[in-house]
């Protein structure tokens, strides 16, 4: 066989692989952005809204986990959640409730939670269970250890600009979907193309004994692999569902959702400016415990 019909043959076996991704992910991608976008263009300011009535009054853990769930409802990105929290802060709500919204939204939004189904019911439940668990934990945390002290500095941080001003509404929600599409297109096929090649040159066993079994080793492994990998909600999609179809387990890719979006590491400058320099190793180390730990419980019943 000559070297270009092994290269013809490799690029039809990625080009397969690409294909049954591509048909079994495409429809959550493109459902996710439209969700996402009518979110986002329609529902946002209620949201965010119901965070800036949350003052100083009121049982701190109520605000917690009402705080967390806004946060798994809230569109925003990393850059846009941090400018908006400021906003928060500026107007009276207590650190706690902004560490708990600020976690969970970090790790879910609506899009992302469309995205997930792609992965099957159970790993989504466990997608939106342990997301939505780690922002009452961050808020309690800063609650019991930061209750007389400030935990976060918004001073270098402004309100976002709001985009969504069209007084057409359709036209705002066409713009906003196509900044969703340019946000997340280049990185849904570019998953889509590293998933194919992981199944075309990635042995099973190797996931299985990098991520699967019950082990503390395999959860520990996708907590650290989820760092510097993780690059676009969306694009890691692909590259879950093929690392779960040849033997990850389903904590070790609790824990990889965990670590990923958390320490992504565009949104790591961010972070380290509204936390400072002892918080932020604070933060991180609290992102890995609670993967590692999460993914380990999630192992012994699932």
């Amino acid at each position: 066989m000559t070297f270009w019909e092994i290269v013809q043959r490799e690029l039809t076996y990625i080009w397969y692989y690409l294909s049954i991704q591509f048909r079994q992910i495409f429809v959550y991608w493109v459902v996710g952005m439209v969700i996402g976008s009518v979110i986002s263009v329609f529902f946002k300011d209620i949201i965010h809204n119901q965070m800036r009535k949350m003052k100083g009054d009121g049982s701190s853990f109520v605000g917690i986990v009402f705080a967390s769930f806004l946060g798994v409802l809230s569109p925003l990105c990393m850059y846009g959640t941090i400018p908006i929290a400021a906003s928060f802060s500026k107007g009276g709500v207590r650190d706690e409730w902004l560490a708990s919204f600020m976690m969970s939204s970090i790790l879910l939004n609506p899009q992302l939670i469309i995205y997930s189904a792609a992965l099957g019911l159970k790993v989504l439940l466990v997608r939106i269970i342990t997301c939505f668990l780690c922002g009452i934990l961050a808020g309690v945390i800063i609650r019991i250890f930061y209750r007389k002290k400030e935990f976060f500095n918004f001073k270098p941080f402004d309100e976002p600009r709001n985009k969504d001003t069209d007084p057409n509404l359709f036209v705002r929600f066409l713009k906003n979907l196509w900044r969703n599409l340019r946000a997340t297109g280049l990185w849904f096929f570019l998953g889509i193309l590293l998933s194919a090649i992981f199944q075309r040159y990635v042995p099973k066993e190797a996931v299985t004994f990098l991520f699967g079994g019950n082990e503390a080793w395999g959860v520990l492994m996708a907590s650290t692999i989820g760092v510097p990998l993780y690059v676009c909600g969306g694009g890691t999609i692909p590259i879950l569902q093929g690392w779960l179809a040849n033997g990850m387990s389903i904590g070790s890719a609790a824990a990889f959702m965990i670590t990923g979006p958390a320490t992504k590491i565009t949104n790591l400058g961010a972070l380290k400016v509204v936390l400072g320099i002892k918080h932020f190793l604070f933060y991180w180390l609290y992102v890995i415990a609670f993967s590692c730990f999460s993914g380990l419980i999630i192992n012994l019943f699932l």
